[in-house]
Order: structure tokens, then sequence, then C-alpha cells
């Protein structure tokens, strides 16, 4: 896998992946796009967003959402590593089953997520879930 970083100016940056997506990103705090932080945590979510829903679609759940709401603490001096991340789940849809929401969970936190599976070598990483029944 490669990649590319080209600034473009001021305090943005443009990367590419090898499969030609782009991404703009911040080095100023995330004013004009998300910082480097900020992505490294929403990659986190992402990865696991998306081992939730394969998994429960694969376990025949009705779902009709599912989002991850992630907050991340950071060490104080420099570098600003993050040494906390949790990943609290929502998964909306019609009668799911919370045996099978935590099982997703559980196997995209210690089996599937690379991206977390890497960061929790480093950081403390926890997860949660919440079900809401879809009106």
């Amino acid at each position: 896998m490669k990649a590319n970083v080209q600034w473009a100016g001021q305090d943005r940056f443009i990367a590419t992946s090898e499969a030609k997506h782009a991404v703009v990103m911040d080095a100023n705090k995330g004013e004009t796009a998300p910082s480097p932080m900020e992505m490294v945590l929403m990659s986190a979510g992402s990865c696991s967003s998306v081992d939730v829903v394969s998994i429960l679609q694969k376990a025949r759940q009705d779902i009709t959402d599912v989002q991850v709401e992630l907050s991340g603490e950071r060490a104080s001096g420099v570098p600003a590593v993050f040494t906390k991340i949790h990943l609290h789940f929502v998964v909306t849809g019609h009668a799911v089953s919370e045996k099978h929401v935590e099982r997703a969970v559980n196997l995209s936190a210690d089996k599937y997520c690379s991206v977390a599976i890497m960061l929790s070598k480093a950081v403390e990483i926890s997860h949660s879930f919440e079900i809401k029944e879809q009106e």
C-alpha cells in the first residue's frame, strides 16, 4: 500500500491513496479540514463501523443505521498522542438482537479492525453500544 501527501499551501495538505482517492487535511487545528489526529480517530471509527455493519448484515439483523460516536483523550505534552479512545456504537433497526450487536462490536475490536487493533498497542481502546428501535 502506498500514499502521497502534498503540501497545498498554508496549513493544508492533500493526501492521495494509491487508488487515487484524495483527502484534504489541515495542520492548523482542523480549521479548514480535519487534522491528521482527527483523521486517525475517524479512521478507527470507520474501520470498526465497516466490520459491525458487515457482521450484523451477515447475521440477518434488520439494521437501518449504524453510527459510532468517538472520543479520544490525548497526552498533554508533545507529542500529543492519543492515550485513550472510546468507540460508542448506536445501532438502529427493527428487533435488533443485543447478542448480535455485542458479538459484532467484540469481533471488530478483537479480530477485524486493523486500525483499532494497531492503535491498541499504544492506546487504551474501549467500546460500548446501544440499540435503538426504528420507529
